[in-house]
């Protein structure tokens, strides 16, 4: 189709659609996405200059007078409009036009997805299309200023359950509370999913040059009282919670450490409350695989393995069958201590010789289980054990000072005699 028909349709479109909806009539969105279709596939040659300024201006018109934001939304959205997007943003002449429909995306999308109530599987694929769309914003004010639009509504309902603004009748009344939850729920994944994929569009800029380090710079303090509060008790939304957390500390890099001690107090403490609750270890996990190996943080993460391990939960699995009946929860806390034994610098896991032992026992016992993962998880384990263990045996005999690092190798050794003894 010539430009110059698709200019000519645009005008036509635009002076008909105020009186359609005036008049309350259906307006048929497929005449619109004609059109995007037939200027994305032009060249880009073609697509130059006041030619895509034109088309942009005039789409911006057309869709104007839509007051209902989901309708707009769904146009935006489209692979071809994305396409415009990623041709039009990258020319000088064009941003402007560009930055005003991705601001308007932004500032619908929270609304249209709670109107639509997608489920999280298909909220996800819309939340990330976007995203990937602001990471390719140039204009890092902007790329900010857009971001933070995206995930207004979500602050603001975990802000309102966290900050006290909940009534006391929300409590007393189930169906209220659980939509309130139902809603926070939702707002975090939003967030863990814009952590994610800004982190991957945006591999190549240092995090202190991006947005990742101003998100969570709000997102923290927000996530902390999250879980300080009695809202935890909700599996569904600690589990959210959890998975933001997780995405947030593989996004930000070296930018989260400050926060290890308040982050890994949290996890321990919310652990040791709601023991059903294995997402606190496996976010644990995570953080242990990002950041065990820094010599400054050996004594942060003992202290956490030795919370974790002398839970009650985990204390009486003493036999496969108990480790068949809790087999998220065996998977997720012998997942973290491979963590610690692969990461931890050896002086560090030399001083924690009961707990190994305690893990090697219980890893032992699970790797008979039926489950598939709990299993393969406790078999990781004891290899990554029996590795570390070798390297240290060998490197006490070879030594020839006796100083405290050849003791404390040596008792990592004696915990695995004692581990097989024991088992």
């Amino acid at each position: 189709m010539p430009l110059r028909e698709i200019e000519a349709k645009l005008f036509a479109l635009i002076a008909v659609s105020e009186i359609i909806l005036q008049e309350g009539e259906a307006f048929d969105f497929s005449l619109i996405m004609q059109l995007v279709s037939a200027f994305s596939v032009r060249p880009s040659s073609e697509l130059k200059g006041f030619i895509c300024v034109i088309f942009l201006d005039r789409w911006q018109m057309l869709l104007a007078p839509f007051q209902d934001g989901s309708l707009f939304f769904q146009v935006m959205v489209d692979p071809c409009c994305k396409s415009i997007f990623f041709r039009g943003i990258s020319e000088p002449i064009c941003s402007h036009a560009c930055a005003s429909a991705l601001r308007k995306i932004c500032e619908d999308a929270p609304a249209c997805l709670d109107l639509w109530n997608l489920a999280l599987e298909d909220e996800e694929e819309v939340i990330s299309a976007i995203t990937v769309i602001l990471g390719s914003v140039a204009n890092k004010e902007l790329q900010n200023k857009l971001l933070t639009q995206l995930l207004s509504s979500s602050y603001g309902v975990l802000s309102k359950l966290v900050d006290g603004d909940v009534e006391p009748s929300s409590r007393q009344n189930p169906a209220t509370y659980t939509r309130m939850v139902s809603s926070v729920t939702r707002g975090l994944y939003r967030i863990g999913t814009v952590f994610s994929h800004l982190a991957t569009s945006l591999s190549s800029v240092p995090v202190s040059d991006g947005p990742i380090r101003s998100l969570l710079t709000a997102f923290w303090p927000i996530l902390e009282k999250l879980f300080r509060s009695e809202h935890m008790e909700s599996g569904s939304l600690a589990a959210a919670a959890c998975r933001a957390l997780s995405v947030a500390v593989q996004s930000s890099g070296e930018h989260f450490m400050l926060l290890l001690p308040s982050v890994l107090e949290c996890l321990s403490r919310n652990f040791l409350s709601f023991q059903s609750q294995e997402c606190y270890i496996r976010t644990a996990c995570v953080i242990a695989d990002e950041f065990c190996e820094k010599e400054v943080y050996g004594s942060l993460f003992i202290t956490t393995f030795e919370r974790f391990t002398q839970a009650s939960s985990l204390m009486g699995i003493n036999s496969s069958y108990i480790c068949d009946q809790e087999p998220d929860l065996v998977e997720a806390y012998v997942n973290f201590a491979s963590a610690l034994i692969r990461g931890c610098h050896k002086e560090w896991l030399g001083t924690c010789g009961t707990l190994l032992e305690i893990s090697f026992q219980k890893a032992a016992f699970c790797c008979t289980a039926m489950h598939r993962g709990a299993t393969l998880a406790a078999m990781s384990y004891l290899s990554g054990f029996l590795e570390v263990s070798l390297s240290s045996m060998i490197e006490t005999v070879n030594c020839k000072q006796k100083d405290h690092s050849v003791w404390s190798l040596s008792r990592l050794y004696l915990a695995v005699e004692r581990g097989f003894c024991l088992t």
